[in-house]
């Protein structure tokens, strides 16, 4: 089986059931990955972890080093990656708690180190974004899902926005009329920057709340917190099931 690593994000600092072999401390020329990277045995079969947001779960989406995550999981031979991500739904459709595998990104964010192919150019380099996530490992995904018995959204698209704040509700209004189904903040540049590497990568969203204006009341770390801890339930089932898959 190829390589497999999966990056974190909010609610998933670490791996639940993942036997740790030892952490490895990866420079790149773009600075230092969020953390040092675990290896671990993950039922049965070995993989790397690493948490987006740093162990501690310090770092906020526009600060993460996205280019150096990316760098030092492609330097260790890492060959396929699922990022883990919390979002929020603006499709009504996709309530908290349900799990979505993305297969479109439009990217709202700005002033992130975004590319590989910016210094000391021979020539320029363009990639096809066409279809950003990679469509072997998104079937892998959904595959291993439906193994798992745990239904999930099977495509949709993810609008990346800036962050930290939340949106806006108008923002929302406009991200729907754009034909985003979830909102998060870490999705751009890291598919992109994958693909620049020629690195398999898909996302497994968890949505945590619906987007703002999508629901009565404010939006609460509270209810966050706990639609996450129902999603990454089932997102564990998936991962156990997805080294069959691949």
């Amino acid at each position: 089986m190829s390589k497999l690593a999966i990056i974190g994000g909010s609610g998933i600092t670490r791996l639940n059931g993942l036997e740790i072999l030892r952490r490895e401390v990866v420079h790149t020329p773009y600075g230092e990955p969020s953390a040092p990277l675990t290896h671990g045995i993950f039922h049965g079969h070995e993989l790397i972890f690493l948490p987006r947001h740093g162990a501690a779960h310090t770092i906020p989406p526009h600060r993460v080093n996205y280019r150096a995550n990316l760098w030092a999981l492609k330097q260790i031979g890492i060959e396929n990656v699922v990022g883990v991500a919390a979002v929020g739904s603006v499709n009504r459709v996709m309530a908290p708690g349900t799990i979505v595998i993305p297969d479109q990104i439009i990217d709202y964010t700005y002033d992130r180190d975004h590319t590989y192919f910016d210094d000391n150019l021979t020539h320029v380099t363009h990639i096809d974004f066409t279809s950003p996530y990679c469509e072997a490992l998104r079937q892998a995904l959904l595959a291993s899902a439906a193994s798992a018995n745990i239904d999930v959204g099977a495509g949709g698209t993810y609008g990346a926005t800036q962050g930290p704040r939340l949106e806006t509700s108008r923002e929302i209004d406009r991200m729907e009329q754009d034909g985003c189904d979830l909102v998060g903040m870490t999705g751009m540049p890291e598919a992109s920057l994958a693909r620049e590497l020629e690195i398999c990568y898909a996302c497994c969203a968890v949505v945590a709340n619906w987007a703002a204006g999508r629901s009565d009341g404010p939006i609460t770390m509270s209810k966050i917190e706990e639609h996450l801890t129902e999603g990454m339930k089932k997102v564990y089932k998936i991962l156990s099931k997805l080294f069959i898959s691949i």
